[in-house]
């Protein structure tokens, strides 16, 4: 067995725009995004931190990092899940997301897990 297989995680996203956040007029647009991480390795592995990208439809980008996911750095066993919501805010009404958290696996080694790049997009803004 490969040692890609005792290290990996899968990153499932759903995001949706949030009106009630949003201020068009001030370019302000809020997205809301539930976040589910599963161990897909066989072995137990902790998050550890976050890196997220955030690009605006003009190119802009910003970046955030930080300890755990809303407060919490779970231990997810061999196919075990751990589900988040948060949120994040952009001045234009498109953008994408993308990202890594950091894990540590129980016998010390360190490997990321993906977060693929993911669309925010206020409803009727695509055609």
């Amino acid at each position: 067995m490969s040692s890609a297989n005792y290290y990996e995680c899968s990153v499932t996203v759903e995001v949706a725009f949030n009106p009630e956040q949003s201020d068009i007029e001030r370019n302000r647009y809020a997205f809301e995004y539930h976040v589910k991480i599963t161990n897909t390795g066989t072995i137990a592995a902790q998050l550890i931190s976050r890196h997220w990208i955030i690009t605006e439809a003009s190119g802009a980008k910003q970046e955030v990092k930080g300890l755990g996911v809303v407060g919490a750095q779970p231990l997810l066993q061999p196919s075990e899940s751990f589900e988040y919501s948060s949120g994040t805010l952009i001045s234009m009404p498109m953008g994408e997301m993308q990202g890594t958290y950091q894990m540590v696996a129980e016998d010390g080694k360190r490997f990321d897990a993906i977060i693929q790049p993911f669309s925010l997009s206020m409803p009727r803004v695509l055609h």
